[in-house]
């Protein structure tokens, strides 16, 4: 079994955006997906702090100051960005103009709760941003995190044991290890890394999982 790195979990998730989609990417691991977006598919990335057609990194050397996302991260802009106010930004989130958040996260609940602004821990810096919104305000919510912690814990939980930003808002999760969809019935595994089998993630999981007809 081989994970997958950073940049091919951004690349599966990037994968998996449709022409057309306006997106916001949150803060961390998600920015990569800007960087894998799929030749010839026109999505449109949404940034809190007021930007409409965000685009990769920019290269070492090449950064702006003055042109960054939500996260303080140097960005590059796609042809017909724009920029507006704050207000303007998260009315977008509110308004439902969003088809698609990509968010990191600390757990996911079998039942699609989102945690992931606080972890309690003495020296953590509590900041939710935008993400309240996004959990919300998105068509669609997908989780992008590691499978498991540091200490060999699962991320996908029974029940939440940090705070919550959303209820029941994910959709999918993408791990270094699967991609699982969220569903009324519980979680459904839709694709494994190679050399992973069902049984193996199951017990690296720790909750009942469901096994999808097109699953590895």
């Amino acid at each position: 079994m081989k994970k997958l790195d950073r940049n091919q979990l951004a690349a599966r998730v990037a994968r998996d955006i449709p022409d057309g989609s306006i997106v916001n990417l949150g803060v961390g691991l998600p920015t990569l997906v800007a960087n894998h977006l799929p030749a010839g598919r026109e999505i449109v990335i949404h940034s809190e702090n007021g930007v409409l057609g965000v685009g990769p990194r920019p290269a070492p050397g090449e950064e702006d100051e003055d042109l960054i996302n939500a996260g303080k991260e140097p960005v590059t802009l796609i042809k017909g960005a724009s920029f507006f106010h704050h207000a303007d930004s998260f009315g977008m989130i509110r308004g439902r103009h969003l088809d698609f958040c990509v968010l990191g996260a600390f757990q996911v609940s079998v039942v699609g709760d989102l945690a992931n602004w606080n972890t309690g821990a003495p020296d953590a810096i509590p900041a939710v941003g935008g993400a309240m919104d996004l959990a919300v305000g998105a068509k669609q919510v997908l989780v992008m995190m590691e499978h498991l912690t540091k200490a060999g814990e699962s991320k996908i939980v029974e029940r939440c044991t940090y705070p919550l930003t959303g209820a029941r808002c994910v959709n999918r999760v993408y791990t270094d290890l699967a991609v699982i969809d969220v569903k009324p019935d519980g979680l459904h595994v839709v694709e494994t890394v190679d050399g992973l089998s069902f049984e193996e993630l199951q017990r690296l999981t720790g909750v009942p999982l469901k096994r999808l007809a097109t699953a590895a």
